[in-house]
Formats: C-alpha cells, structure tokens, sequence
C-alpha cells in the first residue's frame, strides 16, 4: 500500500469518527458540560492523539501538511474533541527539541502515548504571554521553588503535569527564563476550576496558584534562559497553523449546516436555495473558506520545509482564518433565520464555538503585531542590501 492510500484509509477513518461516534459525543457533551475520560481514552485507542508524533515515540509519524489536512476534519467536530486533538498532537513538539534522553523517556514519549496528559501553562492573569511573565523560582541545590499565579490553562484541571513557563527570580526580558514539568500533585499547588465557558463546552480550564512549589531541576527543558524558546519556538508557530485550519474546519461545518438547511428550508413556496441572496452568501462562504484553506497549507508547508517566514506565515494564516470564520459562521446562522439562536440547532453551538477560535494563541492584534514586525524586519534587510551594493 502507498503513502497517499494509507492517508487516504485515514482520513476516510477520521471522516466517519466525525460523522459518527464524534456527533454522538458531541451530543453527550452539550448535555453534561463534560468531557469524560472515556472520551479521552477511545480518541487514544484509536490513535488519534498520536498522528504527528515521530514513530519511534508511538506515534504515526505524519508530516506536518498531511497532519493539518486531518486537523480539518477533526475541527468539524466538537470544540472539545478539537481541542483534545489539538493539543496533544503537538506539545510533544514544544518539549522535544529541548529534551534529554531522560525527558524523553518520562515526559514525551508518555505525552504521546497517553499514559501521562500535560498542559501547556504559559499565560498569567497580571500580565501578556512572553517576556513579562512574573511567576518565578529560586533554586536551592537541586531544588526549584517555583511562585506565582498562571490562568486560562487548558487541561488544567486533569493534567498530571504542567509545561510551565518562569524566571528565576531577579531576572528580566527572556534571560533567566525557564520551562519546567511541574507535577500536579506538588505541594504549595492550588488549582481552581474555571470551566464555565461561552463555548468549547467540556474542556477544563484552570486558574492556578504556586506558593513555594517545589519542582526538581532535572524537570527543567533546556538551560535557564531557553524558557521561552521552548513556549515561543517550538509550539506557538505550528499551534498558530493548527488553530487556523481549526477555523477553515469549524467554518466548513457552518456551511454544511448552512447549505442544508437552506435546502429544507421553504418560504413563499420556494426552498431557500433559490433565493439570490442567500445563493450569495452561501457563494461568498465557499470562496472564503478555500481561500483560508490554500493560505493555512502555505503556512504548513513552509514550517515543514523549515523557513524563515514560518512564523510571520503562521500569524498570517491564523489572522485570516479567524476573519473569515467569524463571516462564515455569521452568515451561515442568518441562513438559520431566528430558529438558529436556539439551541436545538447544531448551528447555534457552532457559533459559540467559533468565537473561542479568536483569542487562542493569540488575538489578530497579536498577529498583527507579529507579521508587521517580520515584514519591517524584511524590508530593513533588503534595504540594507541595497545600500551596501
């Protein structure tokens, strides 16, 4: 059997887990507000949360365009299943590149197999999400005492560890920066559930208190100082890609639901789909989503290719991708007319699912800021190119 045909039984084993067992869960979900660990287990028995991991870790070993190209199908779904999918299918990329042997063997390769969940825990309640971080840590011999507050953590609440971002105290800007694997049983641990959400019902978040929590050096990824290169680098530019084909999935979703029922939908004698204006809508949402869609895999074929503008194509696709979902799923719920405030409809949890997608990893203001600081960067560059010719 080829590469391409065994993406293909893949892709059509991922479409019907959407379409089958993924609807029923989703319904499960909305009920509870919950995602029960039965659910994290089934998405692990079936592979699922190790499709981007390197085979010699237990994963499957996908590259990177081939993975975003399933991360579509998945963000069809559920938001939580997304999130879950998400999420674990790349914070092995984040720990992995500043890892020992020894790392390796207790925290990635059991991230990728599912033995241990981790939580990426970078963002803080006082402050933005890089250089100004305040939690921090004083070491004593072998001995981390790690202080401060952390908030929006995803996973936060039944993870078993927390990829935690600080400084040793004193430090400023990205020196002294560390990133340490903090158990979630530490003592001087406390953890608030704060799971209450508009939308992506189900995932747990936290709010999380350190108060002299001890954590061994040897939890530490990389040297002090390399913190943030561990949040910033080696998860932040594919998660931002990931995020941004979440939308074109979600987006495809709302339009789906959109087209169909626009299809069922009659007035004045007349099905919905032969109304102009609605034609255009639906025309407008089809143009949009591909053009998201052709952008985002641009994005993921330069971070496979390992290129400098990864990360500026990163926050470019995830910039656009958040635009047009918001259209999209605008648009696809005026379809729905007022029945689609109600939340009988499945365009309704759509919509609020859809709003979540605007914040993680960075609002568009964000990215703006990212992409235009890169684009100065470039221009100054072949600028100088010029003069010194």
């Amino acid at each position: 059997m080829t590469d391409e045909q065994q993406f293909h039984e893949l892709r059509t084993q991922v479409e019907q887990w959407v379409e089958g067992p993924g609807e029923r869960w989703a319904e499960r979900i909305e009920e509870t507000g919950q995602v029960p660990e039965e659910l994290w287990a089934e998405l692990n028995a079936l592979g699922f949360l190790r499709i981007a991991a390197p085979e010699e870790y237990g994963g499957q070993g996908l590259g990177f365009v081939r993975w975003m190209e399933l991360m579509e199908v998945f963000s069809r779904s559920h938001g939580s299943v997304r999130m879950i999918v998400h999420v674990v299918n790349g914070i092995w990329r984040s720990m992995d590149g500043h890892a020992d042997d020894e790392q390796r063997k207790r925290f990635v390769v059991p991230s990728v197999t599912g033995d241990i969940k981790i939580a990426f825990t970078l963002t803080e309640p006082g402050n933005g999400t890089g250089a100004d971080i305040t939690t921090s840590v004083v070491r004593e011999g072998d001995t981390y005492y790690l202080s401060g507050r952390k908030h929006l953590i995803t996973f936060g609440v039944r993870c078993d560890y927390y990829l935690l971002a600080a400084r040793v105290e004193g430090s400023t800007g990205h020196e002294g920066t560390v990133a340490l694997l903090v158990p979630r049983d530490a003592p001087g641990v406390t953890v608030e559930d704060t799971s209450d959400t508009m939308g992506v019902r189900g995932t747990d978040h936290a709010s999380l208190a350190f108060d002299r929590t001890p954590v061994p050096v040897d939890h530490r990824l990389g040297a002090e100082g390399q913190g943030l290169e561990v949040f910033l680098g080696g998860f932040l530019t594919p998660s931002r890609i990931s995020v941004a084909m979440s939308c074109v999935g979600l987006a495809q979703r709302a339009q789906q639901l959109a087209v169909e029922y626009a299809r069922n939908r009659v007035t004045f004698g007349k099905a919905l789909t032969q109304r102009q204006v609605i034609q255009f809508m639906l025309a407008e949402n089809a143009a949009d989503i591909e053009a998201a869609r052709q952008l985002v895999l641009y994005a993921a074929r330069r971070f496979e290719e390992g290129a400098d503008d990864a990360s500026m194509q990163s926050s470019m696709a995830k910039m656009h991708a958040v635009t047009m979902l918001t259209n999209v799923t605008d648009k696809a719920l005026q379809v729905h007319g007022g029945l689609g405030y109600w939340k009988s409809q499945k365009i309704e949890r759509v919509y609020r699912d859809a709003r979540a997608q605007r914040f993680e990893e960075g609002t568009n203001e964000v990215q703006k800021a990212v992409v235009f600081r890169e684009l100065l960067q470039r221009t100054t560059s072949r600028d100088g190119e010029g003069t010194s010719r």
